[in-house]
C-alpha cells in the first residue's frame, strides 16, 4: 500500500487526510526507518508495509474516538508509537499520553514528537502498573496493540481509565480467543467488553479486531498489582 492507495482506503472508512497530516505521517515514517537500522523498533519496515500494517491499521479505531467527547487518551506499551502517534497526528484536539517504559524506545518517541511539532503528546516512561500510583482512573481512553495478551492487558489498563471511560485493544485473528479467557478479568474489574470492530487489511486481507471496553465502575484499590504477579496469575 502506497501513499494514495493508503489515503484512499481510509477514505472508504471516512478518514480524511490533511496534506499536513499526510507529511507528518511521511515524517514519522523516515524515522521509523531510519531508527530501525540501530535498535529494535518493528519487524515491518517497507514503506508499503508501514502505511497498511501500521498507520492504517491503528487509524481503524479513529471512528470511534470520533464519536466520543474524549479529550485525554492513554497508550500503554506504546513501543514505537503504535497506535498514539498515528491518532495523535489526526486528532489535534485531543491529548495523548504514551506509557512506554524502555528508555530507547521512549527517547526514539521524543524525537518523534520534536520532529513532528506535535503539542498533543507527552511521553511517560513508566510500566502502566506504575504509572497507576499517580494516574489512576485520570483517562478518558486507553488504548493498547502488541503489548500482551488479553487477561493481562485488562488489570494493565482498566485502572487507569475513568469510570464511565473505555480500553480499545487493538487485537489481530485471535481476538474471540482472548475474550473467552477475559471473562473473570472482566468480571472482576467491573468492565464489560460493549463491541467487536472487525475489519481486514485492504491489500493483504489481514484480520483485526479492535475491541471495545467500557469501565461501568471504579477499580478496586489492589489493582493492578505487581506485574510478575499479573503475568504469573492473570486475573
Amino acid at each position: 500500500m502506497n501513499e494514495i492507495e493508503f489515503k484512499k482506503a481510509l477514505q472508504i472508512i471516512g478518514l480524511e487526510l490533511s496534506e499536513n497530516m499526510l507529511f507528518q505521517l511521511k515524517q514519522y515514517l523516515e524515522l521509523l526507518q531510519s531508527y530501525n537500522k540501530v535498535m529494535n523498533l518493528t519487524a515491518i519496515d517497507s514503506e508499503e508495509d508501514i502505511y497498511e500494517k501500521h498507520f492504517y491499521d491503528c487509524l481503524l479505531v479513529a471512528p470511534f474516538l470520533a464519536s466520543k467527547p474524549c479529550l485525554n487518551i492513554a497508550d500503554i506499551g506504546s513501543g514505537a508509537g503504535f497506535p498514539g502517534i498515528p491518532l495523535a497526528i489526526y486528532f489535534k484536539d485531543k491529548n495523548f499520553t504514551l506509557i512506554e517504559p524502555l528508555i530507547k524506545r521512549a527517547n526514539f518517541l521524543k524525537v518523534v514528537i520534536e520532529t513532528l511539532n506535535l503539542q498533543n503528546v507527552k511521553i511517560i516512561a513508566k510500566r502502566s502498573e506504575d504509572l497507576c500510583k499517580d494516574h489512576k482512573e485520570s483517562f478518558d481512553i486507553v488504548t493498547a496493540r502488541a503489548v500482551a495478551k488479553l487477561p493481562i492487558l485488562l488489570e494493565l489498563a482498566i485502572p487507569l481509565v475513568k469510570v464511565g471511560g473505555y480500553f480499545i485493544a487493538l487485537k489481530g485473528k485471535n481476538a474471540l480467543e482472548e475474550l473467552e479467557a477475559s471473562n473473570n478479568a472482566l468480571k472482576i474489574l467491573n468492565a464489560k467488553i460493549v463491541d467487536r470492530q472487525q475489519s481486514f487489511l485492504p491489500t493483504n486481507g489481514d484480520e483485526r479486531n479492535n475491541l471495545i471496553i467500557l469501565k461501568n465502575s471504579k477499580t478496586d484499590d489492589k489493582y493492578p498489582r505487581n506485574y510478575s504477579k499479573i503475568k504469573k496469575m492473570p486475573l
